[in-house]
């Protein structure tokens, strides 16, 4: 069975600034994929365990996709093993 198509992503367009940090929290085995945007910090659940590095490659996708951006734009700075997050934009 195929993942659904995600619906009503936030656009985060504003984002996409060269060495722009955007900070997140994650939230690993979700029971579905979202992505929401409080002003100040990126919310994301990814339904991918947090194990070998699943989670972080579904964020950057997730992530990347709502910024309108590559994937390969963006790099994980700080918190590879934590729910909290810096990514920075780096086209």
């Amino acid at each position: 069975m195929a993942k659904p198509k995600l619906r009503n992503l936030p656009d985060l367009a504003h984002l996409t600034r060269p060495g722009q940090s955007i900070p997140v929290r994650v939230t690993p085995k979700a029971a579905e994929d979202r992505v929401s945007f409080d002003g100040a910090t990126v919310h994301i659940a990814v339904t991918a365990v947090p194990e070998d590095g699943k989670a972080n490659q579904a964020v950057v996708k997730l992530l990347a996709r709502a910024m309108g951006a590559s994937p390969s734009a963006l790099t994980l700075k700080k918190g590879h093993t934590g729910r909290d997050k810096v990514f920075v934009y780096d086209p």
